[in-house]
């Protein structure tokens, strides 16, 4: 790679053909009875759009983000081999750190409602295919997310390489929005993020709140507490807390802006305009709000009170209706 600021390719441009096929196949598969997978034709097209819209946003912040980057490189603290066999280590650190860097930035995105709002339509299907990976959001250079990724061009990781490797994240992470694939070999699923993790991940059930967060790796969310595993006894339910009901893309897009907005004008105090926007989602001034470890610890209490009762069952005690979950 001669040219350590920008790329010679882009990983993404690249792979869109095969996203293409493999959701055409995905679609032939359900169709013929060979895999559970669920199309709806309105949620595809939203989807597909949002895909869309998500590439023309990206265009428009590209020069803030890549001037940004560009600054930050020409102040990086050290040189790391680019050159010769040594710049095998400095891909592989460059891997290792991008994917906890994105691990970072996911969890983010989900337990504070600033950066909610930016990632929530990516949640907002309520179906579970390969054309929900595409739900991407358009107003993420908005929050200034990007910025996670300028400590690894401080460090000395050329911004070309970071923009490949983000590529190969982003790749990588089209493939596990399925229920066509159900498991992976063990050693494959204790590393990598999976199908069957990333179907937690978008589930809304309370024991499926806010968990894995992977790009590639599960490792970190085994390391900081954020994994569950898929579980037979309990199928995963797809949506948002409140699903929206309608495929008006407009509102998938800046339904959870228009509400923090909403909540603003509504706050007593400066604390309470902060927890507002920068709180977790879901959170209320009285206490009474949703939010991902309020309705866990319900359903957690629920599920205590059930086992200790003597007309509980033998069997599992199932999750709520999704009327009564949150964003996963």
């Amino acid at each position: 790679m001669q040219d350590l600021e920008h790329a010679p390719f882009d990983v993404v441009t690249l792979a869109v053909p095969g996203f293409v096929l493999l959701i055409l196949l995905e679609i032939a598969l359900g169709r013929l009875g060979r895999a559970p997978v669920r199309y709806e034709a309105r949620d595809t097209a939203n989807s597909l759009i949002l895909g869309l819209g998500s590439t023309v946003a990206g265009v428009l912040f590209a020069g803030i983000v890549g001037a940004a980057t560009l600054w930050v490189w020409r102040h990086r603290l050290i040189d790391l081999p680019v050159r010769g066999w040594h710049v095998v280590f400095t891909w592989l650190a460059l891997f290792l750190l991008e994917d906890l860097t994105y691990y970072a930035f996911h969890r983010l995105s989900h337990e504070r409602r600033f950066w909610w709002a930016a990632h929530v339509n990516h949640h907002s299907s309520q179906h579970y295919n390969l054309s929900t990976a595409l739900r991407q959001t358009w107003t993420g250079g908005l929050n200034g997310s990007w910025l996670l990724w300028l400590p690894l061009t401080f460090m000395g990781f050329p911004p070309a390489m970071i923009f490949v490797q983000k590529g190969v994240s982003l790749v990588y992470q089209f493939w596990i929005h399925t229920e066509a694939v159900r498991r992976l070999p063990a050693p494959l699923e204790y590393v990598l993020n999976t199908p069957s993790h990333h179907r937690v991940h978008h589930a809304r059930n309370p024991r499926y709140l806010d968990r894995n967060y992977a790009g590639i790796l599960i490792i970190w969310d085994r390391m900081f507490g954020t994994f569950e595993a898929e579980r037979e006894d309990e199928p995963c339910r797809y949506g948002i807390v409140k699903n929206l009901g309608d495929f008006n893309i407009l509102r998938a897009v800046f339904h959870e802006w228009s509400a923090i907005a909403a909540d603003l004008a509504r706050a007593r105090s400066p604390r309470e305009a902060l927890m507002v926007v920068f709180g977790p989602p879901g959170w209320r001034p009285d206490g009474e709000g949703d939010t991902a470890r309020g309705l866990r610890a319900r359903w957690e209490a629920r599920q205590a009170a059930a086992v200790s009762s003597p007309a509980a069952s033998a069997g599992p005690v199932r999750s709520p209706d999704a009327s009564t979950e949150a964003p996963a």
